[in-house]
């Protein structure tokens, strides 16, 4: 019999779920046995929705196993990989879900799963169990390693990340790559033991190894959080004196310390200098300040960082425009948002849903509807299609404005294209079409929902 008590249960999903494209027309514990035979043969979105509630499952249910053993489900190994990624929080519980699956007689568990369990162990401090399975492995990808010597650093736990360096290469037959040295360096740096980190550097260098950008960043970064700006420039000059030149500029790697550090003034002054000498920071650089200048609610001086930079030759990225067009959308300097997206145009980018969308809510903001409009239908033919989100939110503003009509239109147009509208906005229209004498066009309105709906 199944548990009443518990949501997780498939009868119970059923009921409550009526929009599950798989769960809908299941009414039989029959039928649900034939769909989870023949998940290989099913849709995309009904193999996913069975991953989903296994996983709550997994995560809920107190008594897993007993719950699992009354699902006639066959045990895959990217059905275990995918509820373990789903999972990534729940140690204890991810660890009993594997441990049921490889009692399956049809499932052997592979390097993916085992590796994804590991992480997961990890990453919730379950390390004695992590050891146990660790030692089922003969060997341990560079991934794994340095995920581990990173957790161990992100817990202080800087004596076990060096216990996991050590022995890579003998115990869990992992090369020490340059990735796993810059684990350990981050473990130091994540302690302060800046001198065990200049240690571990000499020793890379003698091994033969070359310092890639990541481990200038995390020295650097380790530094700036401390405070010691000074110590960062002096370690990156040193470094271009024995002929190890950082992948990037030191500046920039110095505005990057300063941003992960918290210390947004001081990155933004260095910028400021750079710009007044005619030297701008890289893409990846300006793209980071810029995202946290615009989170510290300092859009006009992003806005203004992007022009001098812009002046000075660089060329923006699709990341630098998905940071400014809403960035100035929200100061309402909408000409300059429209520049912008015109620059994009020009660089060869055609433009897409998250770049237009906040222009033409800016524009429904200011009362601009015809302009919106005309540039809505403008995008529809020179950017991407427009998705789900940009009608929804289209059909929002128009409702806010009073333009219920322009709302309705939209919403068939948006199932003309496939895109299921949400009830809201079903509501919304038919109520401000009747409040401006629209009947017939609201009855059309709630026709239509009964019809894509089957209500």
């Amino acid at each position: 019999m199944f548990n009443r008590g518990r949501p997780i249960i498939f009868h119970i999903l059923i009921r409550n779920s009526p929009s599950s494209p798989i769960f809908a027309r299941l009414k039989t514990l029959t039928t649900i046995t034939a769909h989870l035979q023949n998940l290989t043969t099913s849709k995309k979105d009904d193999y996913f929705a069975v991953v989903h509630h296994i996983s709550a499952i997994v995560r809920r249910d107190f008594y897993l196993e007993r719950t699992l053993n009354k699902l006639p489900i066959s045990v895959t190994s990217g059905l275990v990989y995918r509820v373990l990624r789903t999972c990534p929080n729940s140690g204890t519980e991810s660890l009993r879900f594997f441990n049921w699956a490889r009692s399956r007689p049809s499932y052997q568990p592979t390097t993916l799963e085992f590796e994804e369990l590991l992480k997961t162990l990890a990453r919730t401090k379950q390390f004695q169990q992590m050891w146990k399975i660790a030692h089922q492995m003969q060997t341990l990808s560079p991934t794994v390693v340095c995920f581990i010597i990173d957790e161990f650093g992100k817990h202080g736990l800087v004596d076990q990340a060096v216990e996991v360096f050590n022995k890579a290469k003998s115990a869990l037959n992992c090369p020490q790559t340059i990735e796993v040295y810059n684990s350990l360096l981050f473990a130091l740096c994540e302690v302060k033991l800046f001198h065990g980190a200049y240690a571990l550097i000499r020793r890379m260098i003698r091994k033969g190894m070359t310092p890639n950008k990541r481990t200038y960043s995390v020295l650097v970064n380790g530094w700036c959080a401390s405070g010691k700006m000074r110590e960062a420039q002096d370690f990156l000059e040193e470094m271009s004196r024995k002929g190890f030149n950082p992948p990037v500029r030191g500046r920039d790697l110095l505005v990057d310390g300063l941003l992960n550090a918290g210390y947004l003034e001081a990155a933004k002054e260095m910028v400021r200098k750079m710009t007044k000498k005619g030297c701008a920071p890289d893409v990846e650089t300006l793209n980071s300040m810029l995202q946290a200048v615009c989170n510290a609610g300092e859009a006009e001086f992003s806005i203004d960082i992007y022009n001098d930079v812009c002046r000075l030759g660089v060329s923006p990225n699709v990341g630098t425009y998905k940071i400014m067009i809403p960035a100035a959308c929200k100061e309402g300097r909408i000409d300059e948002a429209f520049k912008i997206l015109h620059r994009s145009v020009e660089d060869g980018h055609r433009p897409f849903p998250s770049l237009y969308a906040p222009i033409i809510k800016a524009l429904c903001r200011n009362g601009q509807f015809d302009d919106a409009f005309c540039f809505f239908s403008d995008m529809k033919v020179k950017g991407h299609p427009p998705n789900r989100p940009v009608y929804t939110m289209l059909i929002t503003m128009c409702g806010r404005g009073g333009r219920f009509v322009d709302a309705a239109n939209y919403l068939v147009e948006m199932t003309e294209l496939n895109l299921t509208p949400i009830s809201r906005c079903f509501d919304m229209i038919t109520d401000g079409l009747k409040n401006c004498g629209k009947h017939d066009l609201a009855r059309k309105i709630e026709q239509l929902e009964v019809s894509l709906r089957g209500v």
